[in-house]
């Protein structure tokens, strides 16, 4: 008996990095705000889950106009992590992170 596969390769939807990027996403006001409601796993601080949730999920310049919201929702930006960490000296070591950091500049300048 011969092994007759069930999908051909071409006819069957990837995940992960053979998904094609998008780039056009519409992130309007609602969108963003709405990472002020999701809820940390454990004994995670809330504060740092969401900033840490927001710099996985948006864009650089989104990240920013969230981070608007997010103080004048009187969040902490210095949250930590269970390790004492904050999501900036996390995002320090990240190769692309210059952009969410000037946005948190950006932020406290004004």
């Amino acid at each position: 008996m011969y092994h007759v596969p069930l999908y051909r390769y071409q006819d069957v939807a990837m995940a992960g990095p053979t998904q094609p990027q998008v780039t056009d996403e519409v992130w309007n006001d609602d969108r963003v705000k709405s990472f002020l409601a999701m809820e940390p796993f454990g004994n995670e601080s809330a504060d740092y889950h969401v900033l840490l949730k927001a710099y996985r999920g948006m864009r650089a310049k989104d990240f920013g106009r969230f981070l608007v919201f997010f103080t004048e929702s009187g969040r902490s930006l210095d949250a930590k992590d269970s390790s004492g960490r904050t999501i900036w000296q996390i995002i320090e070591t990240h190769r692309h992170g210059a952009p969410f950091l000037e946005a948190r500049n950006n932020l406290e300048t004004k």
